[in-house]
């Protein structure tokens, strides 16, 4: 780490509570025992005074490298602006990798398929995410020419990508995340497209189905669609793309996964087709790149862009100013950036691609009294995304002036229209900001809150409830707020029918799960029409909502011109229709019903007795398990009656049949937790309310290893952060915990 002394008058950074815990965890530098012997000033000082060094390479350059540095630390300690995590990592470090985002070809050979691997796996110990399109793989049983043998197919492969990625996550560094995508006309697609059935499957990987306007019209035809092999270039066959649309939806509305880009869309936006076609994105989907291709983000924070002195309207001149200021620390980046590959240092230098995004956006609106599902805020949502995307490149063009244009681009679309020239080929992106939001205490990326209020755990079991500030001064203006109403609306998170509230309060403060699921496909829209690269946001959908509902914001993202698409039904995970392999024979309506899928039991088994205290007696529970998981349970109760000792006997045979037809253990936690009886009883921490709720005490505490299930109550937190216990929220195409911003996309 090279030595940077930290100027005595600076100003301290105002921290909030949360943010403390989040850059303890994640971002300041500690020693070998893991205790940190940086300051939050000399954190921010780090990252500003090493990317503003590297003004002193541009000899035209208006900006002075030490006014710069204070420049960027005014930045970034007032919240205004925040670049990617890397860059708040390794700004100023040995290390020095500072993009979040990376796509690498998958190569038909073996030789190529390997190389990725290792490629990737030194990406994300340096903390980045990648992508892979696996499309260029021949298919399952198609004929090796070298060997004589026959391939495996993309889905063998990606399991050992998933693989990998489990090794480095568990050897000690930040968690791998990666992007599977896979075209629409790939033989092996309905493998890919159920790949994710079972839950826990590809852990390390959100999946893509990448199609085709050609595909899109044969659906709205009705019409069959070839399929190539992609080796050879020959048709393989044909399916009926509706019917493949209809399986892509139930697959979503099951689990959320996979996700659907729209490849020929994300090229006729692609400013340097010349290099090639782009073929897949980054982890959360927003970042269309080349193979070998990265890209440095960061976010401007929304929230600040509104002062009530400017006629209660946006900031623009304020927003100009951090616009113009950001691009030049993202360029920067670029060349302050030592990348894990040469492949990569060489096609970054030849781009310099930058992503300026934006959070705060469902403050910036709460602070204008606009509801999030209204025209007005979409119409904003363009006119902000149109501004900052026109600013950004005139800030582009600035820079070329100083420093010259991104190298290709003689030959990229800018340089064929004679446009420009611009020092980036892009500039904008709108990347999940789960970490940044926590930092900077706003809102995530273009998100409408997940809660207006919600309970936080803090240390010794202690509760917090946490209010959005907005909210809170709202309820105060109106003479309407309490620490019980707090406490009320931490419940649900949601005003919504809470009638004896304002109507106009209970109009502007929505919250994710109160909005259609049109209006956040809407959003998404306004802000893509601006935006060079793409936009993380997730479409939530209520626990009731149908196939033909993801249909139609399937088709509407198509329709409105969005680069993909991320659903997310609430509560899907637990209601997963149980599948038994997926052979495409049950995708034609042939009768399943006849086959047994209840596994024979083995001559021997072990297993382990739990004692458990009821209020009914002493419940000994007998569970044998097979490669670790449980396979069958035995139900005995002492001290009460005939009843009492059947009804314990038939619950533990019906979990058996259960566990060996295949049934999740999540599922059956999540049916028999929380079921009352008329003698509930306490043991040790935890409330046991009936036989039925015992078991799935004994089933959570023993495998699902701090998941959380909800007792029968549908709400968007469906699991317990492994790190703080909190809960996790899906949004921006991710699990991602509040609290101490721990992610599963890395």
């Amino acid at each position: 780490m090279r030595k940077v002394k930290t100027p005595a008058n600076l100003p301290e950074p105002i921290i909030n509570e949360n943010a403390k815990i989040v850059l303890h965890r994640r971002y300041l530098k500690k020693d070998t025992q893991g205790i940190p012997y940086e300051t939050h000033k000399e954190l921010f000082w780090r990252v500003a005074s090493s990317i503003a060094d590297e003004e002193r390479k541009y000899k035209k350059s208006t900006c002075k490298a030490p006014q710069l540095a204070r420049d960027f630390y005014d930045l970034m300690t007032s919240y205004r602006f925040l670049p990617n995590s890397p860059t708040l990592m390794n700004a100023g470090t040995s290390l020095g990798q500072l993009a979040a985002c990376f796509v690498l070809p998958v190569e038909d050979s073996i030789e190529g398929i390997f190389d990725a691997v290792k490629h990737a796996a030194m990406i994300h110990k340096s903390g980045g995410g990648t992508g892979f399109s696996f499309s260029r793989l021949r298919q399952q049983d198609s004929v090796v020419g070298s060997t004589g043998g026959v391939a495996s197919g993309p889905l063998s492969f990606l399991k050992i990508f998933n693989c990998a990625t489990e090794q480095i996550k568990q050897g000690g560094t930040r968690r791998g995340a990666n992007m599977g995508i896979l075209r629409i006309d790939h033989p092996d697609i309905m493998q890919f497209i159920k790949a994710k059935e079972r839950d826990g499957e590809l852990n390390n990987f959100n999946l893509s189905v990448g199609l085709t306007e050609k595909f899109m019209q044969a659906v709205e035809k009705g019409a069959d669609y070839e399929l190539t092999a992609p080796n050879t270039g020959h048709a393989t066959g044909t399916l009926n793309a509706r019917e493949v649309f209809s399986i892509l939806v139930r697959k979503a509305w099951e689990s959320g996964d996979p996700g659907i880009v729209f490849l020929d869309r994300i090229n006729r936006d692609n400013p340097t087709p010349a290099q090639g076609e782009m073929e897949s994105t980054n982890p959360c989907g927003e970042q269309p790149l080349l193979p070998y291709e990265a890209c440095n983000l960061g976010s401007i924070n929304l929230g600040l862009a509104y002062t009530p002195e400017n006629d209660g309207d946006v900031d623009w001149d304020e927003l100009k100013r951090i616009v113009h200021l950001s691009v030049r620390f993202l360029d920067n980046v670029i060349d302050a950036s030592n990348y894990p590959l040469p492949q990569i240092t060489e096609t970054v230098g030849r781009n310099r691609k930058i992503g300026l995004g934006v959070m705060g956006w469902a403050d910036l609106l709460f602070q204008l009294g606009i509801p999030y599902n209204s025209q007005k805020a979409v119409d904003l949502a363009e006119r902000v995304m149109k501004f900052i995307r026109e600013e950004g490149r005139s800030a582009s063009k600035q820079l070329a002036k100083e420093r010259g244009p991104f190298p290709a681009y003689a030959e990229s679309v800018f340089g064929k229209a004679n446009l420009g020239p611009y020092r980036n080929a892009t500039v904008t992106t709108i990347a999940p900001t789960g970490t940044l939001s926590i930092i900077g205490g706003c809102s995530s990326g273009v998100e409408p809150l997940f809660a207006l209020s919600f309970v936080r755990n803090v240390m010794d079991g202690d509760r917090l409830v946490e209010t959005n500030p907005h909210f809170e001064k709202a309820l105060k203006d109106a003479d309407a707020h309490s620490a019980s109403l707090m406490e009320e609306v931490a419940k649900t998170g949601t005003i919504q029918k809470m009638d004896f509230l304002p109507e106009n309060i209970r109009r502007v403060f929505v919250t994710a799960m109160d909005i259609e699921p049109m209006w956040h496909l809407k959003m998404q829209a306004a802000f893509q029409k601006y935006t060079d690269n793409a936009v993380s946001k997730t479409v939530n959908l209520p626990h009731e909502a149908t196939q033909d509902d993801i249909w139609e914001i399937y088709w509407k993202a198509y329709e409105y011109g969005c680069k993909g698409v991320t659903v997310y039904r609430d509560g899907c995970k637990a209601s997963q229709v149980l599948c038994t392999g997926g052979k495409q024979e049950e995708e034609k309506g042939e009768d399943k019903s006849k086959e047994s899928i209840v596994r024979d039991r083995p001559e021997v088994i072990y297993g382990f007795t739990h004692k458990v205290e009821t209020g009914l007696g002493v419940l000994y529970l007998t569970v044998n398990e097979m490669d670790g998981k449980p396979f069958e349970v035995f139900a005995t109760i002492g001290k009460s009656g005939g009843s009492i000792t059947a009804k314990a006997e038939a619950i533990g045979r019906l979990v058996s049949l259960a566990l060996r037809s295949g049934v999740e253990v999540r599922e059956i936690v999540s049916q028999l937790k929380g079921i009352g009886g008329e003698n509930p009883k306490f043991m040790k921490k935890h409330l046991v309310k009936s036989i039925p709720d015992a078991i799935a005490y004994v089933f959570e505490n023993r495998y699902l290893q701090g998941e959380h299930l909800s007792d029968g109550t549908n709400s968007l937190v469906k699991e317990l952060c492994p790190e703080c216990g909190d809960p996790l929220v899906f949004e921006e195409g991710c699990h991602i915990c509040k609290s101490c911003a721990f992610t599963k996309c890395g």
